[in-house]
């Protein structure tokens, strides 16, 4: 039976200076959004370098 390849997520880009009120009130923010995806692309990215996924 053959191993299925893991979805992987696209590299995330920042914000446009134009999508963030820069309010402060927005939960989540355009922001949160972005560190969250690069914070999951980067794990991502280190297991296949590692050979883990």
């Amino acid at each position: 039976m053959e191993k299925s390849q893991p979805q992987l997520i696209e590299k995330p880009y920042p914000p446009a200076d134009d999508d963030c009120c820069g309010g402060g009130a927005c939960c989540p923010c355009v922001w949160d959004y972005y560190y969250e995806q690069r914070k999951l692309w980067n794990a991502q990215r280190a297991a296949l370098l590692e050979g883990t996924v």
